[in-house]
């Protein structure tokens, strides 16, 4: 049985590792959908918070070394959700987006359960700390 964190960290996983695969950011003006794998720096950033959730999840026994890493998910996320707003904003031409996809708020979704998971992280450390107090 696993602690509430790593749920919340494979949750994340499957947010930033498979579902960016099965929904398209946007679509453009043609009503193509426009996949995150048609850009390096997406799919860079993607990649980089995938890793960075399964190396928290390996990562289970070091707890402060786990909310870090939660923590520099969350800064790669917001990135990655900046990065989709200054492209929405500043598309023009052929390229412009007509409709929003579910993909450019994967990101927000993935923040959420990254702060869910270091709350769950911060609570079992605090828990040991006052264990370790009273011996």
């Amino acid at each position: 049985m696993f602690r509430i964190q790593t749920y919340y960290l494979i949750a994340c996983f499957i947010i930033t590792g498979v579902l960016p695969f099965v929904f398209p950011l946007w679509k453009d003006a043609s009503g193509n959908p426009f996949y995150f794998m048609k850009d390096i720096a997406f799919v860079t950033l993607f990649g980089l918070s995938t890793t960075l959730s399964l190396l928290s999840i390996l990562s289970h026994k070091k707890r402060q070394q786990q909310f870090v890493m939660g923590r520099l998910n969350m800064i790669l996320n917001l990135i990655l959700l900046g990065l989709f707003v200054y492209r929405t904003l500043t598309a023009s031409g052929e390229t412009a987006i007509s409709e929003k996809g579910v993909g450019m708020f994967l990101p927000i979704f993935s923040i959420v359960i990254l702060v869910l998971a270091n709350k769950a992280i911060k609570k079992d450390e605090d828990l040991v700390k006052s264990v370790d107090r009273l011996r």
